[in-house]
């Protein structure tokens, strides 16, 4: 299982397909988004440098930080944290390192199994979305580009 600490505060991560699903149930409630079971983000902290560090934690932005990546539910309650990566790294960098990542990569993690779409037959893998930060993953989508927006693909990112 996997653990994260903020505020004193344990993180469980969902481990088995009855929490993934409870997850997945409640995003497509609020948000019509289906086998949803998280949104990915990081967002740049503003720090004072610590000593000696240099340029290590100066972000593209202009400023220095640290990097918080975190997976939320449908209510944007935290899932996954993970803190304290350096400002100089884009978001797939940091998730790249992320103990979540490795662990769906390696399947010590795992969705449920697809199941089908409402109102319909087929059947689509459980998914966390993310920003266009992020590489498709068999687990992960992102938003199409604004360059290949039709109607059904802006309702995509909307949703």
């Amino acid at each position: 299982m996997i653990y994260r600490v903020l505020k004193d505060k344990y993180l469980k991560v969902p481990s088995s397909d009855t929490e993934w699903t409870e997850v997945a149930d409640k995003y497509y409630s609020d948000w019509q988004y289906p086998n949803c079971v998280g949104a990915l983000d990081g967002k740049h902290v503003r720090i004072q440098p610590p000593p000696n560090s240099g340029s290590e934690y100066f972000n593209y932005k202009g400023y220095f930080s640290f990097i918080l990546m975190a997976l939320v539910n449908n209510a944007y309650e935290f899932l996954y944290v993970d803190v304290g990566s350096n400002g100089r790294l884009n978001d797939a960098s940091v998730w790249e390192q992320c103990s979540l990542k490795i662990a769906l990569d390696e399947n010590i993690t795992t969705f449920p199994l697809p199941r089908r779409l409402p109102n319909s037959n087929t059947k689509a893998p459980f998914v966390i979305v993310g920003d266009e930060g992020f590489g498709l993953q068999p687990y992960l989508m992102r938003p199409y580009a604004q360059a290949t927006l039709t109607p059904p693909r802006r309702i995509y990112n909307y949703r």
